[in-house]
Formats: structure tokens, sequence, C-alpha cells
């Protein structure tokens, strides 16, 4: 049997890092952005994503155009996973709890400038009602805060077996660990042009194909998208205009805005910086400043636009306009707007000019024919035709044009201190096979591929010690749905439960995972009994034996059987919150 990465376990913070490669909460990725990218590399491991190669829906994708593979995976990934953010999946933890887990070795003030929970407020568009509320958790003490736990694509597509869920589910850093192992095995991009991009409230990718992509949660943004002023774009924006950039993630490592050291590449990261910049700013030309009035509700209606067709000018309130746009397939700009207007009630026209509108048609000449750069000459050309705009108002929209053309990302300063480290080198040629021997192979002296290898589950080539901690500290959900039970009750209910793991060959889930999609292996649901055990006497002596198909654990006398379709040796030995781990003779 290869083994992993040998990893210090006696070292605190090398033991809650290895460990918080089985839940993945966002606060453990903020602390630990190690683990980012392992989790891609994870997914692509899977065999859930090489199976889409095989959905007709892919068929001969190998051919396409960068547009249409990106286009082909986002619809497959809308139609199959919903975006879920809930409280009761995950459960809930403590701000507590959680600053006497990293205060030894994490800046707790730094926490807070950082991390929406612990009292960041970013820019105001998101707080203007309170943080707490606006996440669903005003009904709990102010202690109380969410695992968030980031999903594998397994504990994704196991969401059809949840109660009220038709299809697979995540939040937004699963989906773009989702995404970015998708983009590589279907759509065949390199990971050297995959970031992963942290903000504190979201987490989205950036493929440096052409002119750029963002993925966005289920949805994916073209340049020309981030600019066309719908809601959609809107919403993709939000993120980047308002927050800063916690986490930038590549194959080649990462850099954190509170680390001195970064791991990534510098090369790759100041032309990932380039590029991203480069995609969040246009020129202005009449098409952007028609998006840019689509998106301003407080400009519109110092605007009327003036129709020559059909022999006669009549003029229209361009909010009007707007309105048309939401139940037509057609819009405002230049390429169908004729077709929208023929749309348009014809009460809605007026045969003389609105007094005190503008005239959009001049505004868009002006800038079709002086293809104008400067917002300052842009200015000085658009007071001619304000009729009568307050000065300020419009100091104030080429203020907001300016913002909307250009945002400036407020990313981590490449002046860090670098580090090379040893990361997996896997190409878009290689198979699954040979992409799994290539990380175990690297997983012997790159940490990176060795939390790959932990995050995978691969329960015969990793020490358990990290798993089983992060099963009995951090699953409080079965608990809380199983508290008024008795130990013989919760046995029995996992008696009766389908005895199938979520996860294919020697690879585990959480006791949290198996309770929340009702299925699970016989070594899944004897460590989940000792979860619930543990909860309820912190001082238990519990052990577990894993001798193949045959599992015991044993607790106050009592011997509770399951059994395993895996072929796993193990015997761990609880003693409180105290863990031994021992292989147990073949």
């Amino acid at each position: 049997m290869n083994s992993a990465f040998k990893a210090d376990f006696s070292d605190k913070k090398i033991l809650e890092k290895f460990s918080s490669a089985f839940t993945l909460s966002d606060m453990e990725i903020f602390v630990f952005p190690e683990l980012f990218y392992p989790l891609v590399l994870a997914n692509i491991m899977s065999p859930i994503i090489w199976k889409w190669r095989d959905d007709p829906w892919f068929k001969e994708i190998e051919k396409k155009n960068f547009t249409y593979k990106t286009n082909r995976i986002k619809q497959f990934i809308i139609q199959n996973y919903v975006f879920n953010l809930d409280l009761a999946t995950w459960g809930l933890t403590t701000k507590a709890r959680e600053i006497a887990r990293f205060q030894n070795f994490f800046d707790m003030a730094l926490l807070r400038q950082s991390n929406a929970l612990f009292g960041y407020e970013g820019d105001k568009y998101y707080f203007d009602i309170d943080i707490r509320k606006h996440f669903g958790l005003d009904k709990f003490d102010s202690d109380i805060i969410p695992y968030w736990k980031t999903e594998t694509v397994e504990a994704m597509t196991s969401f059809r077996y949840k109660g009220n869920f038709s299809t697979g589910a995540g939040e937004c850093v699963s989906l773009s660990a989702l995404y970015a192992a998708a983009m590589f095995v279907v759509g065949r991009i390199p990971l050297e042009k995959i970031f992963l991009i942290a903000t504190p409230l979201h987490s989205q990718n950036f493929i440096t194909e052409k002119e750029g992509l963002l993925t966005n949660n289920r949805r994916i943004v073209t340049k020309n998208m981030w600019f066309n002023g719908t809601s959609l774009s809107e919403r993709a924006r939000r993120a980047l205009e308002n927050e800063k950039v916690t986490i930038v993630s590549h194959i080649s490592g990462y850099i954190h805005t509170l680390y001195d050291e970064a791991t990534i590449d510098r090369k790759a990261y100041d032309d990932f910086s380039a590029k991203l910049r480069n995609f969040l700013k246009t020129d202005l030309t009449d098409i952007i400043f028609v998006n840019f009035l689509r998106v301003s509700s407080k400009y519109k209606k110092f605007f009327q636009y003036r129709s020559n067709g059909e022999g006669r000018r009549r003029f229209i309130p361009l909010e009007k306009m707007f309105e048309y746009e939401h139940s037509s397939k057609f819009n405002v700009s230049a390429d169908s707007r004729e077709q929208l207007i023929r749309e348009i009630e014809e009460d809605e026209f007026h045969l003389s000019p609105l007094p005190g509108r503008i005239v959009l048609n001049d505004i868009e000449k002006i800038l079709r024919d002086k293809k104008i750069l400067d917002l300052d000459v842009f200015k000085s050309e658009f007071v001619s035709y304000a009729c009568g705009l307050p000065q300020e108002k419009v100091d104030e929209m080429i203020a907001d044009i300016g913002y909307f053309i250009r945002t400036d990302p407020k990313m981590p300063s490449p002046e860090r201190r670098y580090i090379d480290t040893e990361v997996p080198v896997i190409s878009t040629d290689d198979s699954r096979p040979e992409i799994l021997r290539l990380i175990f192979e690297a997983a012997e002296r790159s940490e990176s591929a060795a939390l790959t290898i932990y995050i995978y589950r691969q329960m015969d080539r990793i020490d358990w010690l990290p798993f089983i901690k992060a099963s009995l500290e951090r699953n409080p959900v079965c608990f809380t749905d199983l508290v008024d039970k008795s130990v013989k009750e919760v046995f029995d209910i996992l008696t009766v439960m389908d005895n199938f793991s979520i996860y294919d060959d020697n690879r585990i889930s959480m006791p949290d995972e198996l309770w929340n999609f009702k299925r699970g292996d016989g070594v899944e649901k004897a460590i989940l009994l000792a979860d619930f055990i543990l909860k309820k006497d912190d001082t238990a002596t519990i052990s577990i034996d894993i001798d193949g198909s045959r599992i015991q654990l044993k607790y106050k006398g009592d011997t509770y059987n399951f059994v395993s379709l895996k072929s796993l040796k193990k015997s761990v030995k609880i003693s409180g919150y105290n863990y031994e781990i021992l292989q147990v003779n073949s």
C-alpha cells in the first residue's frame, strides 16, 4: 500500500489542517487556503464527473470551441445542481468553539476584518440589513454561526436523496470546485488557466481562456455579459465590485490577503490579475451607455427615445422601453430595438418631445461618431444635450458610468514572500487512472497532493486520525436529530438504513453526510454511532474494530455489529475526545 505525505500530527496546526480536509467549512478554507485547490483535484479524481463524458449531452464536446464547451457545461450544471445555503444541512457551531480551534495559529482580530460571521461588514450594499438576519441567524444566540461546509462532488450529487431536493445541490464554494473540475475533465481546459477567487461572502472562478470567463454559482459570465446591464450581470458583479478578494487559488498554489507568504506562481498570478482587470473594464460606446441605463434606474427617467419609423417621429420615456424588455425576446440595444418598438402599444408614444428629457438618440450619435474614450470629454459633450439636468446630477451620472465601465478588484497585493512547493502535474490528455496514479505518487512528497487524497477520502492510503477527529468533533446534525434516542434506538435506525456509501471504493462519508442522505456503509454507520455516543457522554470509552466486512463497535459491555462492503482494516480506540488508530493485521 502506498502511503501519503507524512504529516506530523503532533503539531496541532497540521492536525487541524488535515482534519479540515474532511469538513471544508468556509472558515477552515479561509484559515487553510492550501485546501482550496485540492478540493478541485479530488473532484477531478472522482468517477462522477468522468461519467459526464459519456452523457449524450456532451457528445463530441472535445471537438467543439471554448464557448460551446462552457455553455454546455453550464447548462448541465444548471439542470443537475441547485444552489443551497441553508443552516440545517451541515449544522451550527459557535464563535467560541471556532476561536478556540484556531487562536493559537491565526490572528482572530484579522479574522473579524475578513469574515462576515465574525464582524466583517464589507460594502454597505450587503449590510443595509443586519448580517445575522440576512443569513437567517437572528433566531439564535449571537454566538451561534453556521458550519457551511463545502461539499465534494459526491455529497453534492447525493442531495437528490435528501428530502425537498430532486437534483444535486451545493453552496458557492462547492459549485466553484465543481465547475473547475468539470472544465478540466469535460471541457479539457488546462488547470493552469483555472483560478478560484474567494471573497468574504462568495466564491467564483476565472478562466483565462481568450478574453476570460467567470463562473458564478451555476452560471457563467462572459465579458459582454458583465457589461450588459441585466439583473443576472448585476448579481454577478456584486462580489468583485463590493468585496475584497481574500484568496486566489491555482494549481500552482495560493495567495491570501492576510498571509505574508504565498505559494502561487508569481507569473501566473500577475498574468491572472492583468487578464481579470482587462475583463472588468470596457470602453464607453453607445451600446455600453444603453446597458448602463438599463441597470441604473435613477437615470432612466431623464431620457426619452425618438422613433423615426413609419415616416413620423414619436417619443417614448426610456424607462417604458426597458419595461417592455421584460416580456420580450428583444431589447433596447440597437440591434433589436426596432423589433421591440413594434411590440410596444401605440398609446405609450408621444408625438412631441417630452419636456426636460434628454433624447437618447443624440447621446448615442456622439458616442458613435466621436468614439470618445475619455469620460471628461464625454461629459463636456453631454452637457450640451442635458436639458437642464442639474450639474450635480450630471457629475453623479458620469462618476457612476466610470464605475460601470471599470471595476477595480480589491486583490491581494502581489508583494509577498513566494514559497516554491511541489504540486501534482496533470494534463487534460491524461486518463482518470493516470491522474489517480500521478496524484498518489505526488502525495509521497507534496502536501497539496496529500491534502487531495484526504479530501478524496482514500482511507486505505491515509492516516485516519484527522478523519476520526473531524467525524467526532464537527458533525452535529445527526446528533441534533437523534438527541432523544437511546444508543440501541440509534443502532436500530442505522441497521435498517440502506447499506450503500455515497463514496465508491475504500472511501467513506462523514456522519452528517450519511445522516443527510440516509445511506451508508457499515464503517460509516459505526462511526456515526460513536459520534452519537460521545456527544451523549464525552468521557465514553468506545472501540471500533474494522476487519473487512465485519465491523464491531463496543461500548459499556455491549457490542453493535455492522456489515461493510469496503475492504478496510482498522481498530479505532476512543477515550473521550482522545483517539488512537491502530492497523488491523491482515
